[in-house]
C-alpha cells in the first residue's frame, strides 16, 4: 500500500467510525439490541477472516474480561447519542486519550508530564463548554455524563490489550472481543425481550451495515493503513473521528452543532490529538484496531 493509499485508508476508516453514531439515531431499538447486534455481526465476519488467513491463536480466558468492557463502552456510547446528539456523544467519547494516561500512570506507573495536564485542562474546558447547565434532566447533560463513561471504558480497553501487544494480531483480539461482547449481552435480551424493540427488514439492514461496514470493514482499513503510515500520524487521523461524525450528522440528520458545542469540541479534539501523540507510539494502534 502506498502512503497515499494508506491515508485514505485511515480518513475512511476513522470517517466511519464516526458513521457509527448515526446508527444510535436511526435504529429504534434499544443500545442493548443494537450493541449485540454489532457485535455479533463483526464477530461473525472477523471469524471468516481468521479462517481464511488460517490464524489459530489460542483462547485466553482473559479475553472475556476485554469483551466485557467493549460491550459496556459501547453501550455507554449508544445511550449517549440516543438521549442527546450524536455530536455530544463522539466529543465526550473523544476525551478517551486522556484517561488512557491516567490509567496508564496507576496501572504501569507511567510518569505524568506538565504538558499532558495542560492538555487535560483544555479538554476539561472543552466539556464544560457543552455543558448547557448543571443538571442531569437537562439531555445534553445526561449524554455528556455517558459518553464521558464511554471514553473512559474505551480508554480501559486499551490499557487492557497491551498485555497482548507483540503476541496476537489485531483481527485475532478484535473478533474474541466482539465475540464475547456478544455474549454477555444476550442474558439481558433474554430475561427484557420486550425492551428491546421492534426488529423488521429495515432493522436488519442497518444492524449488518454497522457490524460489517462501520466495524469489520473500518477495523480492516485502519489496520492496512497502519502498514504505510506512522503510529504518530495515525493517532492524529483517529482523532478526528468527532470531525467526521458531526459532518456526517449534519449531512445525514439535519443536526446542528450550537457554537458553544463547535468551541468546546474543537478545545477537546486539539486536547485529543496532543494527548494520543505524547502516548507511547505502540499503544496508538491498539486503540483502534480493537473498536
Amino acid at each position: 500500500m502506498t502512503h497515499t493509499a494508506a491515508l485514505l485508508a485511515l480518513h475512511a476508516a476513522v470517517a466511519l467510525f464516526g458513521f457509527a453514531g448515526l446508527f444510535g439515531k436511526w435504529l429504534a431499538l434499544s443500545p442493548v439490541a443494537i450493541v449485540l447486534g454489532r457485535t455479533a455481526i463483526a464477530a461473525a465476519a472477523l471469524g471468516i477472516l481468521r479462517l481464511r488467513t488460517g490464524e489459530r491463536s489460542r483462547f485466553d480466558v482473559r479475553l472475556i474480561a476485554n469483551g466485557i468492557v467493549l460491550a459496556a463502552h459501547w453501550l455507554a456510547f449508544f445511550v449517549a447519542i440516543q438521549v442527546s446528539t450524536v455530536a455530544v456523544g463522539l466529543l465526550g467519547y473523544a476525551c478517551f486519550p486522556l484517561f488512557t494516561l491516567a490509567l496508564e500512570r496507576v496501572f504501569f506507573a507511567r510518569r505524568l508530564r506538565r504538558r499532558e495536564g495542560g492538555m487535560a485542562l483544555l479538554a476539561t474546558a472543552g466539556l464544560v463548554l457543552l455543558v448547557p447547565e448543571l443538571s442531569l434532566a437537562n439531555p445534553a447533560v445526561e449524554g455528556l455524563a455517558w459518553a464521558i463513561l464511554s471514553g473512559f471504558l474505551f480508554a480501559l480497553l486499551t490499557v487492557l490489550n497491551r498485555r497482548w501487544r507483540g503476541t496476537r494480531s489485531a483481527t485475532d483480539i478484535a473478533f474474541w472481543q466482539n465475540l464475547f461482547a456478544a455474549v454477555a449481552l444476550v442474558p439481558f435480551v433474554w430475561a427484557a425481550p420486550w425492551a428491546v424493540g421492534a426488529i423488521g427488514a429495515r432493522e436488519v439492514v442497518l444492524l449488518l451495515v454497522l457490524g460489517l461496514v462501520c466495524t469489520a470493514l473500518a477495523h480492516t482499513l485502519f489496520i492496512g493503513g497502519l502498514a504505510a503510515v506512522s503510529a504518530h500520524t495515525a493517532s492524529v487521523i483517529a482523532a478526528l473521528e468527532p470531525v467526521y461524525g458531526i459532518a456526517l450528522a449534519l449531512a445525514f440528520l439535519g443536526e446542528v452543532p450550537a457554537p458553544r458545542t463547535l468551541a468546546g469540541g474543537a478545545l477537546i479534539v486539539a486536547a485529543a490529538v496532543v494527548a494520543t501523540r505524547q502516548s507511547h507510539p505502540a499503544t496508538v494502534p491498539s486503540r483502534r484496531r480493537i473498536r
